[in-house]
């Protein structure tokens, strides 16, 4: 790649970011209007999105894009105008665009399969039958104008504005508007066209345009950069303000536009030009210096205008709102944020070594080094906190890509499904978003192929024809909590038991707990699908989900109610990177629980400590029996139980709100310790949740709280059973 390119493939990286975010702004708006929120700002926003990719694609010659969005912006246009109808069929044919422009944008990033030609065909000529009544030619579809310039090394093209659409009768009413129009140069570089909207206002009503070239330097002082143009534009429509503004509305920002009536203003005289300059030919020089870009500094796609901040380099500097100053933001390549936390992991470890060689050289807590370690942890908690904060991201970039697979699955199983997201504003760490998406949508497919009836038995049963998957997002003790649930038939316990007879995952005589058979379904190979299909039944599916939960430090657990539907709800930490924990010793081995399932720590007592079935050890807590588990002995660490009162119990409480009393020998204090995994750098080992390295330089097991107290009962029908053994 040539240095010339690389400025361009920079900025092309960019635009398909935005391209994410417009898209995802794009379905966001069009659920809203099926919803029943076709309200006129929803529709602008759905407008201006189509409006953005295709602007961009365009600048960047993507042809395809262009083609398939201009229809799409051609029908919202016409929404938005109020001259057709926004009515349920409509939504559901915009639904299915934006599903296919997505293809099109992921196939002209080079990331998706090529984007299927029958079905964007018969998609466009769909829309262009609700657009104009009947579906249009390709020659009229196609956005190309004929005699255009072939395109340079960059894909830019220069465009020459064909205004003989504006021409027609001077008005002859009282009615209509004096538009005087003049573009900053700022306007271009978002990739937007005067051109297009001056034919725009034309569809209004008859236009009579004139070119003021006032402003228009000597050819040797011409920038490229720069705009000289101005229009004045006499309308004859009897409108409103508001209708003629809202052709200029997405670069209203970004130009001088002022409006007068026409019946109160004079005759405009004529504007002087140059006697001896081709006004067309200038014209035409003037849009291509406009519109082809410098090789080294192209120009910045359009950006997206939408509730929020804008990103990228292409930053709208137009203000939030009266007064109020634009939101600056900038895009920074992950490796670089995740060297960055590194280093500050790295200082947090420091840091406690530090504090460690402080306490064991003897030093009173009110030396000065002492103070300056304090005042040293505080810093280095308040960096810790601010980096992770630059990782922490909205689960919306998941839940976004849900309705199109809803829909696609919906269709293909011939049921009716309503999506419902709540929460989408929860922020977790980014490495755990990413991660978030593969199981999430096994999940979904699962709940509409398993969990959700036919409409039929819906029916049938009292219940609506159109099924409802809930996907929740919230914030819980420390951790997030994903629930996915569908109001299907639920789990036929029945039938999953016999299945795992059959496939001899379980034993025909085995004893089981609703919880357990539920739990089947994650075994290995285990499938209740009858036949293989492109949904499932290949037996390849929730052990996969199970794992990939796991491997985030997670739980995934199941309620199921037979013939009410049924509940997934996965747990999982806010982030990879650090968490508060408490430092206890067991056996002589030195080990964290993090604070966040600590409820209470206490000395036990003799009299407090009892037995059920002469091994299972049991502790008055708050005038309630809680399970007492002796850490060492169950992790393996040790063989022989500890006498609970020569030890400390640290009360805990999993996701599920079960308590327990976990049996220590004592606790050294709390701290910030930075997580390392251990399935990475060994292996994944159960009760173990992660590792990580104390001040001391010692390495520190982190304790899965929930797998220690959720195998508490086996353990009591299995003594032998040594979790990290």
């Amino acid at each position: 790649m040539t240095d010339a390119a690389d400025p361009f493939e920079a900025i092309k990286v960019t635009f398909f970011q935005e391209c994410d975010e417009l898209l995802g702004d794009l379905e966001v708006g069009l659920l809203a209007i099926e919803a029943g929120s076709a309200d006129d700002e929803t529709i602008n926003a759905v407008f201006r999105a189509v409006h953005s990719v295709k602007g961009g694609a365009g600048a960047f010659g993507l042809d395809d894009l262009v083609r398939f969005a201009h229809v799409f912006e051609t029908l919202m246009d016409e929404l938005r105008s109020g001259r057709k109808p926004c009515d349920a069929g409509t939504v559901k044919a915009l639904l299915r665009a934006s599903d296919v422009l997505a293809d099109h944008v992921a196939a002209a990033r080079g990331q998706g399969a090529p984007v299927d030609a029958a079905r964007s065909a018969a998609l466009v000529a769909e829309l262009e039958m609700l657009t104009h009544g009947e579906a249009m030619t390709p020659e009229v579809a196609s956005v190309e104008e004929p005699g255009l310039p072939e395109a340079d090394e960059f894909g830019f093209r220069p465009v020459a504005f064909d205004l003989s659409a504006l021409e027609g009768p001077p008005a002859e009413t009282a009615g209509g508007w004096r538009v005087t129009f003049r573009p900053h140069a700022r306007m271009y570089e978002k990739a937007n066209e005067a051109g297009l909207l001056l034919r725009e206002l034309a569809r209004l009503g008859p236009v009579v345009a004139s070119l003021d070239l006032s402003a228009l330097p000597d050819l040797d002082a011409m920038s490229a950069e720069e705009a000289y143009l101005t229009w004045i534009l006499e309308l004859d429509a009897a409108l409103a303000e508001a209708e003629v503004r809202e052709v200029f509305d997405f670069v209203e920002a970004d130009c001088d536009l002022t409006l007068e009536p026409l019946s109160a203003t004079a005759p405009q005289p004529a504007v002087e030009a140059a006697p001896d300059i081709d006004i067309a030919a200038l014209l035409a020089r003037a849009a291509a210096d406009v519109v082809e870009p410098d090789p080294v500094a192209p120009p910045v796609p359009a950006v997206p205008t939408t509730p929020a901040a804008p990103t990228g380099p292409a930053a709208s500097a137009a203000p939030a709102g009266p007064g109020a100053p634009a939101a600056v933001t900038i895009r920074v390549d992950l490796d670089r944020v995740d060297r960055l936390i590194n280093v500050v992991g790295e200082l947090v470890i420091q840091q406690a070594m530090l504090a460690q060689r402080v306490i064991e050289s003897g030093l009173a807590r009110s030396s000065g080094i002492s103070v300056g370690l304090e005042d040293l942890e505080l810093l280095t908690r308040e960096i810790q906190d601010s980096v992770m904060a630059i990782r922490a991201q909205p689960v919306k970039s998941v839940f976004q890509r849900m309705p199109r697979l809803v829909r696609e699955v919906g269709e293909m199983t011939g049921k009716r499904v309503r999506l419902v997201t709540e929460g989408e504003a929860t922020e977790v760490d980014k490495t755990v978003v990413e991660r978030l998406a593969e199981p999430i949508t096994h999940m979904i497919r699962n709940a509409i192929d398993h969990g959700l009836e036919s409409p039929g038995d819906r029916l049938a049963t009292g219940k609506p024809d159109e099924g409802t998957v809930r996907l929740v997002a919230l914030h819980r003790s420390g951790r997030i909590v994903i629930e996915i649930s569908d109001d299907g038939r639920g789990i036929n316990r029945e039938r999953v038991r016999g299945i795992a007879v059959s496939r001899g995952l379980i034993a025909e005589d085995a004893s089981l707990t609703d919880d357990e058979v539920d739990n089947l379904i994650f075994l290995p190979g285990f499938s209740t699908a009858d036949a293989i299909s492109d949904i499932s039944g290949r037996g390849v599916g929730m052990d996969v989900v199970r794992r990939s939960i796991q491997a985030l430090g997670g739980r995934i657990s199941i309620a199921s109610v037979p013939g009410k539907g049924s509940t997934f709800t996965l747990s999982l930490p806010l982030t990879l990177a650090v968490l508060d924990g408490m430092v206890v010793s067991a056996a002589e081995q030195t080990l964290v629980a993090p604070l966040t399932a600590i409820v209470e720590s206490l000395t036990p007592r003799a009299d407090d400590v009892h037995h059920v079935g002469g091994h299972d050890a049991v502790i008055l807590f708050r005038e309630q029996f809680t399970p007492l588990i002796d850490v060492g002995l169950v992790m393996g660490f040790r063989t022989t139980p500890l006498d609970p009162a020569d030890g400390v119990a640290v009360v805990v409480e999993t996701e599920a709100g079960a308590r327990a009393a976990l049996l220590v020998d004592a606790i050294q204090g709390q701290r910030q310790v930075v997580i390392k995994s251990l399935e990475t750098n060994y292996r994944q080992v159960e009760g173990v949740a992660a590792a990580t390295i104390l001040g001391d330089g010692r390495v520190a097991l982190i304790l899965d709280v929930d797998a220690i107290v959720a195998n508490a009962r086996r353990r009591s029908a299995r003594p032998e059973l040594k979790l990290a053994s």
